[in-house]
């Protein structure tokens, strides 16, 4: 008899990986418990049923690729979870689904904390203040400066879950747990500009997933 295993409730999904064979790759959240604390924290399992020879390899390019882009860190089962142990996972997505772009070649390297905007021609930075809390500023300024400068914030929050930092400007944003990702806000400002289309790619991609049975995967 065939035991089914509990590997925890998925929250996104490559339905096609075009850097290995085409096979399905998942992102389950489990919770585990926290010996240190006697409480509990949300992890991350990157899983695919595929049997091919290599699929392994993939997805341990894939856990590896994210502990770069995101600042994940790794239990000793190999389940991925950020520092403060909250789970952002909204943001845990977009690592996922950026992870799962790097072909096996493609050694994954944090993104830096500031972009070129194409749509103002001006380079945004965002600086960490402390408390969780980021500031987002760019090289110039005006009108057209400060509607970007609130735009790439209002991106930062929608893609990382965020919270407003309450200012006056719209400047700046902050993580509910109170501790910086510098990693994973660069990671999410390079989508940030462009927050929408994201966000519809996202919507896409989830009506079209449907993770495959094991026994229809190669």
């Amino acid at each position: 008899m065939r035991r089914i295993v509990d590997i925890g409730r998925r929250i996104e999904l490559i339905p096609i990986d075009p850097h290995f064979h085409d096979i399905t790759i998942g992102l389950y959240c489990q919770q585990v418990a926290d010996t240190t604390a006697g409480t509990g924290f949300p992890a991350f399992l990157v899983h695919t049923y595929s049997q091919m020879k290599g699929a392994t390899g993939r997805i341990q390019e894939v856990v590896q690729a994210m502990q770069i882009l995101g600042g994940m860190q790794k239990t000793d089962d190999g389940l991925l979870y950020f520092p403060c142990k909250h789970p952002h996972e909204a943001a845990c997505r977009r690592v996922f689904l950026e992870a799962c772009k790097l072909a096996s070649n493609t050694p994954a390297e944090p993104r830096p904390l500031n972009i070129l905007d194409r749509k103002s021609r001006l380079t945004i930075t965002v600086d960490a203040t402390g408390n969780g809390t980021y500031q987002v500023r760019a090289n110039g300024e005006g009108r057209g400066a400060t509607r970007r400068i609130s735009a790439i914030a209002g991106g930062l929050m929608k893609l990382g879950e965020m919270e407003s930092g309450a200012t006056d400007n719209n400047d700046t944003v902050r993580f509910a747990c109170g501790q910086s990702h510098d990693a994973l806000v660069g990671l999410l400002l390079v989508r940030a500009p462009n927050v929408r289309v994201v966000l519809r790619e996202q919507e896409m991609g989830a009506s079209r997933g449907v993770l495959s049975a094991p026994s229809q995967q190669t």
